[in-house]
């Protein structure tokens, strides 16, 4: 799977986890220099809180496009360490 956005592969891997139709692909498989932090958090009941990137590629920026959850709940566990995409990035095969 990858994710682009821009014109750009921001992460390329065949072991990403779906849940809720979201493809979390592993932290190690993202292309951190297209990372900027956010301080953006969110709530979700069954996962926890999530922590956002906004993706920066070639001088535009797409806010709050990554998220993740630095500690997700026991019922999320398979998503630790992995980062989920969302606002215009493409995931495709």
């Amino acid at each position: 799977m990858k994710a682009i956005w821009n014109g750009k592969v921001i992460a390329e891997s065949d072991d990403t986890v779906i849940i809720e139709g979201n493809h979390y692909f592993p932290v190690e498989a993202v292309k951190k220099d297209f990372l900027a932090d956010s301080d953006t958090h969110t709530m979700c009941h069954w996962k926890g809180q999530a922590s956002y990137y906004h993706l920066k590629v070639d001088g535009k920026i797409n806010k709050d496009a990554a998220w993740y959850y630095p500690e997700p709940s026991s019922q999320a566990e398979a998503i630790k360490d992995r980062i989920a995409f969302w606002r215009g990035v493409e995931i495709i095969k």
